[in-house]
């Protein structure tokens, strides 16, 4: 089973969630698919870690075959290219890699050439495989690194935590698109809340089943409770703030494997998204 978690802004603590979710479970798969800050790593601490790089077809251009007909300029519907002096100039940064260009050049003046775009690293962290992906700075699209996280599990079987990027844009589309069920995690704040219903507007667009856990939940919040009753939501958890899990959490600690408490409310959280996921 597939299980993404996600949060409509960062803080709320979705990876605090993916990470102890995926250590109290046994042979779990973790994915750190919040590819501009993969914090995951910090905390479980894999080993025995191999590197790959991600790249993507860039279009590169033959001066001597190029007529200057502007055919690979006026298909590209992203103004990836431009025509300069007499020649093709392509702007990698907006590129989508769609490679239309060197299928519409009648000349066969368009090859295409690899650009790195970032990493995927792969190790070990007890019995929990950890795959992270980490784009590159300044580059613009996630999506890229995003596809190669999900590729290094596609035949995983048990359980995978998929911990998605904040917020509600593409690369968290890509990220829960081959997820079996959704876990949205909310702090109890007027702005957590707003957040929270657009990620959730997302995962039912996408059809994706979901429920809620709420961290951070010291006291009621009527606002996320009468979300939760009148969209259906299951509310799967609520995680009171405690000082000690936070001191352990910012000491890089997995808070499951240190307190039996946690073990247990996590283990439990495991076990709901199961019987969730399969209604």
């Amino acid at each position: 089973m597939r299980v993404a978690v996600l949060s409509g802004k960062g803080g709320t603590g979705k990876t605090f969630v993916s990470v102890n979710l995926a250590s109290v479970a046994q042979n779990a798969t973790y994915l750190d698919c919040d590819v501009e800050e993969p914090n995951g790593q910090l905390f479980l601490k894999p080993e025995k870690v191999s590197t790959l790089p991600v790249t993507v077809p860039l279009p590169a251009f033959d001066g001597e075959k190029c007529t200057g007909c502007r055919k690979c300029v006026d298909f590209c519907h992203f103004n990836a290219l431009v025509f300069v002096r007499n020649q093709p100039m392509v702007f990698a940064e907006v590129c989508h890699s769609c490679g239309g260009c060197t299928l519409v050049c009648p000349e066969g003046a368009v090859k295409e050439s690899l650009r790195e775009v970032g990493c995927v690293k792969e190790g070990v962290a007890g019995d929990v495989r950890v795959v992270t992906g980490i784009l590159n700075l300044g580059e613009v699209s996630a999506v890229p690194v995003i596809k190669a996280v999900l590729q290094k599990s596609k035949n995983e079987r048990g359980l995978t935590v998929i911990d998605c990027p904040p917020g509600s844009g593409c690369s968290v589309m890509e990220s829960v698109s081959q997820a079996d069920y959704c876990v949205l995690v909310a702090e109890p704040t007027a702005f957590g809340f707003h957040n929270l219903k657009m990620v959730h507007k997302l995962v039912r667009l996408l059809q994706k089943p979901c429920g809620i856990v709420i961290n951070k939940a010291n006291g009621e919040y009527p606002l996320l409770n009468q979300f939760c009753a009148e969209t259906n939501t299951p509310l799967l958890l609520r995680i009171p703030y405690d000082a000690k899990v936070a001191e352990r959490t910012a000491a890089g600690q997995v808070a499951v494997l240190q307190e039996a408490a946690m073990a247990e409310i996590f283990r439990n959280l495991l076990t709901q998204i199961r019987k969730e996921a399969v209604q």
